[in-house]
């Protein structure tokens, strides 16, 4: 990166712990009205998160994809926080064992709020790993 180039100050908050902080060239968030790109200098913004990846790029340029569930995030002069329910790193995500959660609340399909949030959690975990690996999802 170009010395004078501006950039994110991020930081990922789960209900649990701090998850990752960091410097980015962008971020890109899902939210109910659709998905929303963040770079240096954006207009100051509160949105809730809805279940997706989100996606950071670093300076160097790795992508960092984050399974977030449910939140909210909050940008300020370059300052990104993101306040989630329930996160995780796509690397540390386990596709088979997402797959297989998938499939057991798929097999206990009701119209249960629980049981459809654990579906909704399941295909992001999934989405989110596959995205982070490279792999195709259908």
């Amino acid at each position: 990166m170009a010395d004078g180039e501006k950039i994110l100050n991020v930081a990922v908050v789960s209900a649990e712990r701090a998850l990752w902080s960091g410097q980015a060239k962008s971020l890109v968030a899902k939210t109910p009205e659709g998905d929303i790109g963040i770079l240096p200098g954006h207009e100051p913004v509160l949105a809730l998160l809805v279940e997706s990846p989100l996606r950071i790029e670093e300076p160097d340029g790795t992508k960092l994809i984050v399974a977030v569930h449910g939140g909210f995030f909050s940008v300020s002069d370059d300052d990104v926080n993101v306040i989630t329910e329930v996160a995780e790193l796509a690397e540390d995500i386990d596709l088979e064992r997402a797959q297989a959660a998938l499939a057991r609340a798929q097999a206990a399909a009701s119209d249960d709020v629980e049981e459809q949030s654990a579906i909704r959690r399941a295909e992001t975990r999934i989405q989110s790993a596959s995205i982070a690996k490279g792999v195709s999802v259908h």
